[in-house]
């Protein structure tokens, strides 16, 4: 098995101790960062996959997200170096009424890996706040709002349409969270939506690109 394989197979079961030290010797076997680290975001997505799958739970997601953040902070900087691309800022937060945050920050610590600059407002964001982050930073080519519970769902709305209606340009907004269908997403006039980390992720890049 290749370092880049045992990499993967740690981050998928979650052995967060392990990775950082694996992944250094990929990168001695002379294998680049960006490669060990699309090894690291297929890990998340099989387990993204599982769990969609109700095969795995959620603390079988953390631990492999720990374990991913584990090794990304080994590959921090030699990425920055590759990353010519950047994809530009992602604001992410929570909507208002809401304190859920494990989804929130898989997908932020995966949109990291990817190649955007993340600023997470955290959990019960108020649609100005969102706003307000668009402002303060550069660059901001994504805004994602997270959602767990369906009584938070109008705040979404709300959110998504302040973002829209603020006079900003530039970025584009995506909604997730358990009870979020696509039809709600295109209903409130979100720009894409995701059932998962994962897929966020691809999602993302996506929307950004177009």
């Amino acid at each position: 098995m290749s370092k880049i394989q045992e990499v993967k197979a740690m981050v998928e079961v979650g052995k967060a101790k392990l990775v950082p030290g694996l992944v250094q010797e990929a990168l001695n076997e002379g294998n680049a960062a960006g490669d060990i680290l699309q090894a690291m975001i297929d890990s998340m997505e099989v387990v993204g996959d599982k769990f969609s799958k109700g095969e795995a739970y959620v603390p079988e997601m953390l631990m492999a997200a720990k374990a991913m953040s584990k090794g990304v902070d080994v590959l921090k900087p030699l990425l920055a170096v590759e990353s010519t691309s950047s994809l530009g800022t992602c604001v992410i937060g929570t909507v208002q009424g809401d304190l859920h945050d494990i989804g929130k920050n898989l997908v932020a610590m995966m949109l990291e890996s990817a190649g955007f600059s993340v600023v997470d407002l955290g959990v019960d964001v108020a649609a100005d706040k969102f706003v307000e982050a668009i402002k303060e930073n550069q660059n901001v080519t994504l805004v994602a709002c997270s959602g767990l519970l369906t009584t938070t769902m109008p705040a979404m709305k709300e959110t998504v349409q302040t973002l829209k209606g603020s006079g900003l340009t530039g970025f584009k907004v995506i909604v997730g969270g358990a009870p979020v269908t696509q039809e709600m997403a295109d209903s409130i006039g979100a720009d894409g939506f995701a059932p998962d980390a994962g897929m966020a992720v691809v999602k993302a890049k996506e929307l950004v690109k177009a």
